[in-house]
């Protein structure tokens, strides 16, 4: 054990500058090897259990390189950390409130060509956060759109009228 924290250091900011890089390789490869093993959608896409982990899991490793916490018990740390988000993934397609509380729900803004503006402004979209959401999908009219959603991963879903018009109230503008 002597020789494995002359190499890495005793968990002080105060190190050599040899041993912070051996430590920054420790901590590269392990990430990259819990990365492998962490199923395979776990760091893919950003809901809010993704960015959360991902920012535990830099704000951990970093303390660990510099040597503001101890690296092994922190390399433990994150390990579970990791786990706990499989099993949380694992678990959320077979139980509806776990779905619900991890990845939210997503949130009809248009029908039938009419905004609604609550959940618009609910959601932080004003109008023409809405307008050049629907642009990026090809949509120039929200008239045309038969069906939108905000999405539980934070993109926006458009289904398009099947005429180029959407049935129901007009609207003449996205403005509430």
């Amino acid at each position: 054990m002597d020789t494995f924290h002359h190499l890495v250091g005793q968990d002080t900011p105060h190190m050599a500058w040899w041993q912070m890089t051996i430590r920054a390789g420790i901590i590269f490869l392990y990430a990259l090897v819990l990365y492998r093993l962490a199923p395979r959608r776990s760091f893919a896409n950003l809901s809010a259990q993704d960015l959360v982990l991902t920012v535990i899991l830099g704000s951990c490793l970093s303390r660990a390189l510099t040597g503001n916490a101890p690296l092994l018990p922190t390399l433990v740390a994150t390990a579970v950390l990791v786990v706990l988000h499989a099993a949380v993934s694992a678990l959320a397609p077979r139980n509806e409130m776990v779905s619900y509380l991890v990845k939210g729900r997503p949130i009809r803004l248009i029908w039938q060509g009419a905004v609604d503006w609550e959940a618009a402004r609910h959601s932080g979209l004003g109008p023409r956060d809405l307008n050049e959401e629907l642009r990026l999908k090809g949509v120039t009219r929200v008239e045309d759109v038969a069906e939108a959603h905000l999405e539980r991963n934070g993109a926006l879903s458009v289904i398009a009228s099947r005429s180029g018009r959407a049935s129901g109230p007009r609207s003449t503008s996205t403005k509430p």
